[in-house]
């Protein structure tokens, strides 16, 4: 067949690992299209929509740890995806990002769905490659076939990310009637082989002098996977008093050992006496807390960051070493190395363990509005449950309150609300444990896409914030004093969730106080054909005061 290297492309995914594809429906891009349709060992959905797709597929990547194939066809069609790979970029997710193009020689010349996709997505991308424009010649197949391996293998490299390859496509590109593809033709696979980072003997007596020279040594995980032979490691390390542990929500690293509660005393200068480190240490990406971020970076403390490979950001202006190794071996070492200073442990422990007291009986006074009711909802929500978290508020609230035992997935690469709901789904389509999403009203509708398809996802549970409007902007000093408050940044709209429910075929329940929450909550995780949607509706300035309120009261506890 004339086409196929296309053919090949999809053996090629398939014999390297790959098991998924999400496909948006185009003409240009047929034979990309057909080829990983009919390929009898990867899984293929359509998405119509190629933003809600590109974040669907992130969620599934993120999920199984290995790359999903994204393809659409020429044009517009390839900035929707965009938005979700410069999410894959931060959060290192692995995506092998396929678009269709018109072949060089008609670009610029007005013809249809025709755009300039060459490095379309710039520096969000490990790696871009143009596909040949014709097969004609050996040394042209030889050449498709090396792009693919380079392109997944480079995909597949620490840190892991999204590449692009660009295929222009001349007609005839759709097979004739009866015309098979045939998969079973030999293919060439080029295999990697990636040796894990260690610290070597001189190394370690090195990092021991180095470690020697600090007493307060304070680790921070970034957003991570869970992973139990850190959780152990670091719980140990907190158990025997060497260092202090502060974990974020999204590390997925939080115990009953590890300070939790930061977010409502780190920054208080009256109650951060004893607090500062000599030493911060980091490794995964980056943590939720802007008061912990502007903490770190005012003690000026020495940074080193743990990492297998790749480039490292200085997000608290002083980082001083980064050491390329196993994250677990380097604890390991640190734990047999280091000398506290017990009065550093104990202020953090002090002010961690006053807010565990204190914190419940404060929630149970406060009035109804978003935070109790979060705080309600996560109670309910079952340990097994994977939590999807959309940005601005809902992953703030659940920060404050304290240690998950569920794995928490939130898109804080660019941080936006553009693919909450489409990552939920992509996840929900990985597992038939429950998958939790909390959103606000503005993630909600905004990637209200992310449920137009014909895919049931029966485990996928959506707990909605509504208080009509992009509440957050009430906490931001800057935009909270504008009289255009609400016009230009709260953006405030009218739509509620039955509409929607109604339109999927979801099930739906409408709450408004504490009492209503727990009677949808009674079946909510209740075994079910489709997906349910708990929508609790507050007032945007009420909440704001609530938060105002809790605040006040945990400064008087604390």
């Amino acid at each position: 067949m004339v086409l196929q290297p296309i053919i090949d492309l999809a053996s090629i995914c398939s014999l390297k690992g790959i098991k998924n594809a999400v496909l948006s429906p185009g003409s240009r891009c047929a034979p990309i299209t057909l080829a990983f349709a009919r390929h009898p060992e990867i899984e293929t959905r359509t998405i119509s929509d190629e933003r809600s797709a590109a974040f669907i597929a992130m969620g599934i990547a993120q999920q199984l740890n290995q790359p999903v194939v994204l393809v659409c066809t020429s044009g517009s069609a390839a900035f929707n995806y965009a938005p979700a790979i410069a999410e894959a970029f931060f959060q290192q997710i692995p995506l092998i990002v396929i678009t269709a193009d018109r072949p060089p020689e008609w670009i610029d010349q007005w013809d249809g769905q025709t755009i300039r996709q060459t490095e379309i997505y710039g520096k969000h991308v490990k790696g871009f490659f143009q596909f040949p424009d014709e097969f004609g010649h050996a040394d042209k197949v030889w050449h498709a076939n090396r792009i693919v391996n380079e392109a997944i293998n480079l995909a597949n490299e620490f840190p892991a990310g999204p590449v692009h390859i660009n295929i222009p496509l001349r007609e005839p590109f759709y097979p004739e009637k009866g015309e098979s593809f045939d998969f079973s033709k030999p293919v060439r696979i080029i295999e990697p082989l990636y040796a894990e980072p260690k610290l070597s003997e001189d190394n370690k007596k090195a990092l021991a002098v180095a470690i020697s020279g600090f007493k307060r040594i304070l680790i921070v995980p970034g957003q991570q996977r869970p992973d139990s032979d850190i959780q152990q490691t670091l719980d140990d390390l907190s158990k025997s008093e060497k260092v202090v542990i502060v974990t974020d929500t999204i590390s997925n690293l939080q115990s009953d050992h590890t300070i939790n509660f930061h977010d409502h005393f780190v920054g208080n200068e009256d109650l951060n006496s004893g607090l500062s480190p000599d030493l911060i240490i980091t490794f995964g990406k980056s943590i939720i807390s802007k008061n912990l971020k502007l903490f770190l970076r005012k003690s000026k403390a020495a940074h080193w960051h743990i990492q297998s490979a790749g480039y490292v950001p200085d997000t608290f202006q002083s980082l001083t070493r980064t050491i390329h190794c196993q994250v677990l071996d380097f604890l390991k070492f640190l734990n047999e190395t280091v000398t506290p200073e017990i009065n550093f442990i104990s202020s953090w422990k002090t002010l961690e363990n006053k807010m565990r007291q204190s914190f419940p009986s404060i929630m149970e006074s406060a009035e109804f509005g978003e935070y109790q009711a979060i705080s309600i909802c996560l109670k309910a929500i079952p340990e097994t449950s994977k939590i999807h978290l959309a940005n601005s508020m809902a992953v703030r609230y659940v920060n404050f309150l304290g240690e998950r035992k569920q794995e928490i997935i939130c898109n804080r690469g660019t941080s936006g609300i553009d693919g909450s709901s489409s990552t939920a789904v992509g996840c929900a389509l990985t597992t038939e444990e429950y998958v939790t999403l909390v959103t606000g009203d503005m993630a909600f509708f905004y990637d209200r896409n992310a449920f137009w398809h014909k895919y049931q996802i029966p485990n996928l549970r959506i707990i909605m914030l509504n208080n009509h409007a992009g509440g957050i902007f009430r906490l931001i000093e800057g935009p909270a004093k504008q009289p255009e408050l609400e016009e230009y940044f709260e953006t405030s709209q009218k739509l509620d969730g039955k509409s929607l429910a109604n339109e999927f075929g979801f099930g739906y329940h409408l709450a408004m106080d504490a009492e209503s929450i727990k009677i949808g909550l009674n079946d909510f995780y209740s075994k079910s054909t489709v997906s349910q949607i708990l929508e609790i509706q507050s007032e945007s300035p009420k909440n704001a005061e609530i938060l105002k309120w809790v605040k006040s009261k945990i400064q008087e506890r604390l």
